[in-house]
């Protein structure tokens, strides 16, 4: 039996058609233990031979470290610039937050050094609930979209945890002005209020970009790192999801994957990979989700599991002014 191609989906209104797969090249700057410059390559050059075209990174993700990982994977590939699509952040950095417009004009330089490209398709403000809301619409975007206009960026995007920071910032700019949302640990099995914004956000004709499925580790065999800010008692659940699983001979990571991918809404799922093994994995759950579709004995059995604590979200910092 033929293995089917990753599905590409339209992004918006921006002409981009994404991998429903998509490359979060954070692990490459080794935030979640140490990853050689092999490895970091092989990794990426994997991703694009399976059919991954979008690679999703910031100057935050391992202090720029990410950034120049991904820059050698690219350039590795040795093939046309139009073939894949590559999105990094402003905004936030390891010496902290700044939105302003200077601090992000200077920043997309950087970026491209980094990178070894002449521009980014997408540049996203970084988790802006950490910002001033009202300086993102004011100051940030439009220092963006002359970037735009001076060709080094294709689109805009703005990423973070709070949903409703999405709603107060699309209602304040000039419809258009922001091309891309990237929202994470919002649509996976523990978690789907991105669900209730979709239809919103498909009237403002914006791309949609979810991310983590897996919830920062939480629906891991594994379990999340030692730091992840979700309430014991959704760890527990969690937990108890993810040994129920492994006693049915099943993966409840490519179980959340394969929930994250079933909805076409989202343009493209982003998940961290540092390996090859990662990226056969992240594949294979959506090439298996094509040719047979989703489990659903086991995800209703996750889901009862998960009910008491579905939804139940972790604080994350907003400032509007």
């Amino acid at each position: 039996m033929a293995v089917p191609k990753l599905e590409m989906r339209p992004l918006g209104n921006t002409g981009l058609k994404l991998s429903s797969v998509g490359f979060g090249a954070s692990p490459l700057g080794s935030v979640f233990g140490s990853v050689s410059e092999s490895d970091a390559v092989a990794s990426v050059l994997e991703a694009f031979r399976l059919g991954i075209n979008f690679f999703d990174t910031s100057p935050y993700y391992g202090a720029t470290l990410s950034e120049k990982m991904l820059g050698k994977g690219l350039k590795a590939l040795g093939v046309p610039r139009s073939e894949y699509i590559v999105s990094t952040k402003c905004g936030r950095y390891r010496e902290g937050f700044d939105f302003s417009a200077e601090r992000v004009t200077k920043s997309i330089d950087e970026s491209l050094e980094r990178l070894q490209l002449d521009y980014v398709d997408i540049f996203q403000c970084h988790d802006i609930e950490f910002g001033s809301l009202d300086q993102v619409v004011n100051e940030t975007i439009p220092a963006l979209q002359k970037l735009k206009e001076a060709g080094k960026i294709r689109f805009i995007g703005i990423t973070g945890l709070p949903l409703e920071i999405f709603t107060y910032v699309l209602d304040r700019v000039p419809p258009g002005t922001v091309d891309v949302i990237l929202s994470y640990c919002h649509y996976s099995i523990n978690d789907s209020t991105l669900e209730d914004l979709l239809p919103y956000l498909k009237t403002k004709g914006v791309g949609i970009i979810s991310a983590s499925p897996l919830a920062m580790g939480l629906l891991t065999e594994f379990g999340p790192p030692e730091w992840h800010p979700a309430s014991p008692e959704l760890k527990s659940a969690c937990q108890a999801a993810a040994v129920y699983c492994k006693e049915k001979g099943k993966n409840i990571s490519k179980l959340a994957m394969q929930y994250s991918l079933s909805n076409k809404d989202i343009s493209t799922v982003l998940v961290g990979m540092n390996s090859v093994k990662q990226v056969e994995e992240n594949v294979v759950a959506a090439t298996e989700l094509a040719l047979f579709g989703k489990d659903h004995e086991t995800l209703a059995e996750v889901e009862a599991i998960l009910k008491p604590v579905k939804n139940q979200t972790w604080p994350s910092g907003i400032q509007r002014s």
